[in-house]
């Protein structure tokens, strides 16, 4: 394949992002993830501490928000939560990237915002509680008490956020081409797993085969 987009969504501790990093420097393509929000934070003026809280947070609903903080002074973006002010930038900023050639975007919707375009490659990465509660430990040097909390915690923001965004649904093996347990296949099996079925995948047009 050409010109593939591989978008990454992930469960907390399963190594998704090492994953989808690996797999862009064997193809030789960019990557992003924290990537996105340093542009949006540029775009909107903002510095990047003052959105990672809200990055991820489930959106409001924009008509709710605009009657409720309805004033003639101040313009409709104005009106807009942070949360949602940072959705529509990044969303911009993922069709931009797409636009631009093969990359690998983590998170962020990138699967639904990018779900017409015929070089994209959806990938789900998961695995069981215990890996990723080792793997989170070894990745980010914290304790097991504060791991056990985080994982439901930010699995649950990530899969609401998803889910409102998409009004699909986060676990949902048909919104993926692939999904990749990584406690099974580990960190190394599952990035050289998607790297030979990225570099297999036929071009658009060759896609329906011809079986008779």
């Amino acid at each position: 394949m050409k010109h593939p987009i591989i978008t990454i969504e992930r469960e907390y501790g399963s190594g998704g992002s090492i994953v989808g990093k690996r797999v862009a420097e064997k193809l030789g393509i960019p990557f992003y993830n924290h990537e996105i929000l340093e542009m949006a934070a540029e775009r909107l003026g903002v510095p990047v501490a003052k959105l990672e809280g809200a990055e991820e947070s489930s959106p409001k609903s924009f008509l709710y928000t605009l009657l409720l903080n309805s004033n003639p002074s101040r313009t409709m973006e104005d009106n807009l939560p942070v949360s949602d002010k940072l959705y529509i930038t990044e969303t911009q900023i993922i069709k931009e990237l797409a636009e631009q050639g093969s990359c690998v975007i983590v998170g962020r919707c990138a699967n639904w915002i990018l779900r017409d375009n015929p070089f994209r490659f959806s990938v789900f990465i998961y695995a069981p509680k215990h890996f990723r509660l080792k793997f989170a430990q070894d990745a980010y040097q914290i304790t097991e008490k504060e791991i056990d909390t985080l994982l439901p915690k930010i699995d649950s923001r990530r899969e609401k956020f998803y889910n409102i965004n998409t009004g699909g649904n986060w676990h949902d093996k048909n919104n993926y081409a692939l999904c990749i347990n990584t406690g099974v296949m580990g960190i190394t099996g599952g990035t050289n797993l998607l790297y030979h079925t990225v570099r297999g995948i036929p071009e658009p047009e060759e896609r329906q085969e011809k079986l008779f």
